[in-house]
């Protein structure tokens, strides 16, 4: 018979994975460092192997170790839906759940959406985990979060998830562009504008362009914003014009400013959606959670749906 390694064994080297101090993965683990230690040492002889590489400076995975990781967070994963399923058999979303959400989504939705969802789901424990979509796409697959609010289309790997909605880009100008007396633009009068958007690795920009068929400039944009807030207080100084979704503007960020947000002609837009891992067995909590949060945004949103999401 072969002996397996315990799931007690794996959280410990996923600790340290995660740390890459034994000190700082014990304390993570809440037990002793010799105790981590020496559930270390267990899942190395049990597997034959080294998995990490030890100096005094230092702790190093191996290539083998780098593997295992990978496969010993799926199992981690698989464990705790199990226990949270089962607990959740009786009263689905009552348990913890730790949902990504990016950046351009986070501060204007989630407002909204959380005082609802509590009231619906009072013993929902939730956590936000805020990042970009291709950290949210990894953490999703080890197991690190349960589900991600993502814009789609995306690169999200093969997972399964509903559409919550669509979220329109508006063009924001100042007051005294006379393109903020227009009723709406083209895309193409934006051809024209010094357009201002998010740093690579923000999928909003490559939303925003897509959506209203324009290219990217092949030039690196010295004035690329890390941040909507950023874009809002570039435009207010005249470095330029934006594209915002609307959920942004309804929430009041253009409040205090001297911009106006102008309609896009035939109402480019993105998709929201809610992801999760594909054949997970909390697939029923996740659709009634998908169906909480375009219910308790249904201002922002135009339906709700579910399909699965191929890669894009």
């Amino acid at each position: 018979m072969i002996h397996l390694p315990t799931l007690r064994q794996l959280r410990h080297f996923a600790c340290l994975a995660d740390t890459l101090n034994f000190g700082r993965a014990a304390k993570l683990a809440n037990v002793t460092q010799s105790t981590l230690s020496a559930s270390l040492q267990e899942l190395e002889a049990t597997l034959g192997a080294a998995l990490v590489d030890r100096t005094r400076r230092r702790v190093v995975l191996t290539p083998l170790g780098e593997r295992i990781l990978v496969r010993a967070r799926h199992l981690l994963a698989d464990a705790e839906e199990l226990v949270l399923e089962a607990k959740g058999a009786g009263e689905p979303l009552s348990g913890e759940l730790r949902l990504g959400v990016i950046p351009s989504v986070s501060p204007f939705w989630m407002p909204k959406a959380l005082p609802a969802l509590r009231k619906t789901y009072p013993k929902l424990k939730l956590y936000l985990v805020e990042d970009l979509t291709e950290r949210l796409v990894e953490k999703l697959a080890s197991g690190a979060i349960d589900a991600a609010i993502l814009a789609l289309p995306c690169e999200c790997g093969p997972n399964d998830g509903a559409v919550l909605g669509t979220d329109p880009f508006r063009l924001i100008v100042r007051k005294d562009d006379p393109l903020a007396r227009r009723a709406s633009v083209t895309p193409a009068e934006i051809r024209r504008q010094k357009l201002l958007l998010l740093a690579d690795g923000h999928c909003m920009k490559k939303h925003a362009l897509a959506a209203c068929g324009l290219r990217e400039s092949r030039d690196p944009d010295p004035f690329a914003a890390t941040s909507i807030f950023t874009l809002v207080q570039m435009v207010d100084n005249g470095l330029g014009v934006t594209l915002l979704p609307q959920m942004a503007i309804d929430a009041g960020l253009l409040k205090g400013t001297g911009l106006a947000a102008v309609r896009v002609e035939d109402d480019p837009a993105r998709d929201l959606g809610l992801v999760w891992r594909k054949g997970t067995a909390r697939r029923g909590e996740f659709e009634l959670l998908a169906k909480a949060l375009a219910k308790a945004t249904s201002g922002a949103t135009s339906g709700i749906h579910a399909k699965a999401l191929a890669r894009v």
